[in-house]
């Protein structure tokens, strides 16, 4: 009897706990401000948006915890979480060149991939790196400056399917799949199959990765995958029937902002929940995403395809011509595709003291009809992510806090 009340004490405290976060303040919030969210509020299953924001409260030893808000989050309704399925690819390629470090693997070691599969392309040059050559350490910085797709569909092949998806459950991200590589139209047998890979120390073969096959599949129940009134196809012909995303990607915004939080507050985790990674890791990840495409020379951007806050939708939006606020970094994972915008931020300001994780999806397909490039991007979802970043920025402003954060440890040097 006495076990069975402890069980029960047990349920009770862990259905307390869970019932924690808060899904009304955020409503509250963009409620209060009509002219910038009603016609959003008005549509939140039109539009698709789902929202999750962390307030992070330190203690005297600066030891972060976290107190969540989310607003029409659920998991099981389906959004296309695009390129922000990146990041995980970043960190999983880190971990796994820590694994093989016995067999001599660095992230800088030339990186030449071959092809053993239909459709597979090959890679032995890098114009974009300072020595013309390709590595995961370059991969890398491409992918979180810019999203650059080719980049992560070579870390998708140096860690394949199977790899992926076992950390994702690892790490407790079991919402989650990875399935594919990215703008190439990869699907089916094809993103089963993974390239053999080299790396080489000058003319030194340093580890060879044979080519990998994943014969699992994934399952997730999940609704609104059939949507839409039709869709564009490779020919660039209409066809006049919903669209599917059924075995696509699938990163919800739960999994998405515990990825992020692990990342960047290792240290709120238990020792053996951490990332595998090295400070070197850290640094070389905290610094690509928050510098400026404009900041970097290798690779080197075009700025008007490029500019500084192209990436930071959750406070910039997409304006060209922002104004930098020198205070405010912004590391974060951004996505766009099929009328959805996402972005995954933590955000910090250094002279007021500010820090909080941000995540959000928005979608705006006014006609229906999927990959033709027609969405209100510019209209709907870019003011709806600068509106909703600058208001939450707003209120974190003015939260009082027991505590202030030392944040210099995300103070970085952008200039090597």
């Amino acid at each position: 009897m006495r076990k069975l009340s402890l069980c029960l004490l047990f349920l009770i405290s862990y259905q307390a706990m869970a019932q924690k976060t808060d899904t009304l303040f955020l409503k509250k919030l963009m409620e209060d401000k009509p002219e910038l969210f009603s016609a959003i509020l008005n549509h939140r299953t039109h539009n698709e948006i789902q929202v999750i924001y962390t307030q992070v409260n330190r203690d005297k030893n600066n030891k972060p915890s976290f107190k969540t808000f989310t607003y029409n989050v659920n998991a099981k309704r389906y959004f296309y979480p695009a390129s922000t399925v990146k990041l995980a690819g970043v960190i999983f390629a880190l971990e796994k060149v820590n694994e093989l470090k016995s067999k001599g693997l660095t992230a800088n070691l030339t990186m030449i991939t071959d092809s053993s599969f239909k459709g597979q392309t090959k890679v032995s040059k890098d114009k974009s790196a300072v020595n013309g050559k390709p590595s995961l350490a370059h991969y890398i910085k491409k992918v979180l400056l810019t999203s650059d797709n080719d980049a992560f569909n070579r870390l998708f092949e140096f860690l394949g399917r199977s790899e992926i998806n076992v950390k994702l459950k690892k790490y407790g991200l079991t919402e989650s799949r990875i399935l594919n590589r990215l703008a190439i139209g990869d699907g089916g047998e094809s993103a089963r199959h993974t390239n053999p890979i080299d790396f080489y120390d000058g003319d030194k073969l340093i580890y060879y990765q044979p080519e990998q096959y994943d014969a699992k599949d994934y399952p997730l129940e999940l609704t609104n995958l059939i949507v839409g009134k039709g869709y564009m196809d490779s020919n660039e012909k209409l066809v006049n029937e919903p669209y599917s995303f059924e075995n696509k990607n699938v990163f919800t915004v739960a999994d998405q902002q515990s990825l992020m939080k692990r990342l960047i507050m290792p240290e709120a985790y238990p020792t053996n929940e951490r990332f595998n990674l090295t400070p070197e890791d850290y640094k070389l990840i905290y610094t690509y995403m928050s510098k400026y495409p404009t900041e970097s020379d290798y690779p080197k951007y075009n700025e008007k395809e490029f500019w500084s806050t192209y990436a930071k939708m959750l406070y910039y939006g997409r304006e060209k011509n922002a104004v930098l606020d020198p205070n405010i970094r912004i590391f974060n994972k951004y996505g766009d595709s099929y009328g959805f915008i996402i972005d995954n931020s933590y955000f910090v300001d250094f002279k007021n003291k500010v820090e909080y994780f941000l995540t959000a999806v928005v979608q705006s397909n006014e006609d229906g009809i999927y990959n033709d490039g027609k969405y209100e991007y510019e209209t709907v979802c870019y003011p709806f992510m600068k509106n909703l970043g600058r208001t939450i920025y707003e209120y974190e402003l003015n939260r009082a806090k027991k505590q202030l954060p030392d944040l210099s440890k995300f103070k970085l040097d952008y200039l090597n």
